[in-house]
């Protein structure tokens, strides 16, 4: 059995109207998913618990149900940054990195989607991919140099030199 712990506001996600979003997910995972309070329990075979943990775990994190059941494929991968690890606790400067990361109007977070092939949410104090083996990973790197202090413009070149060499599809 796993368990995965889920912000309060997130449990509506998770459920969908009517508990129709967990039948989903329960469906294509071949689990039982209990939810009491903000704990979260998935049961089934072991591999089909690992996938679901990730499913639950990134809707946990901000992520749309269904971009989350895009977990279930086979070679995707799920990765979770913490930014009070990456920057530090202060609330000012967790504020300016998210700002950075996010953009006018989510334009930095869709490049780096739409360059990368892979869905990114900053919700709370961590940061989320989801994206193929191939092009989470460099999803990850471009976040991690603009976490870093990385100029945009920089990041965006170093995913277009990335694509032309077909590391992104």
């Amino acid at each position: 059995m796993q368990y995965v712990r889920i912000p309060k506001e997130r449990i509506g996600a998770l459920l969908g109207e009517g508990g129709k979003m967990r039948a989903d997910i329960e469906a294509r995972t071949r689990t039982k998913i209990t939810v009491e309070d903000t704990s979260v329990s998935i049961e089934g075979e072991s591999f089909d618990e690992w996938v679901t943990r990730d499913v639950v775990h990134a809707i946990g994190r901000g992520f749309s149900p269904e971009k989350a059941l895009y977990l279930t494929q086979d070679n995707m991968l799920f990765e979770l940054i913490d930014l009070t690890e990456a920057v530090g606790g202060s609330e000012k400067t967790l504020a300016r990195v998210k700002g950075r990361l996010i953009g006018t109007n989510g334009k930095v977070r869709e490049r780096i989607e739409a360059l990368t092939d892979s869905y990114i949410s900053v919700y709370g104090k961590t940061v989320g991919i989801i994206g193929s083996l191939e092009d989470a990973p460099l999803a990850l790197d471009a976040i991690t140099r603009i976490i870093s202090g990385s100029p945009h413009s920089s990041v965006y070149r170093f995913l277009e030199r990335q694509r032309k060499m077909g590391q992104i599809r």
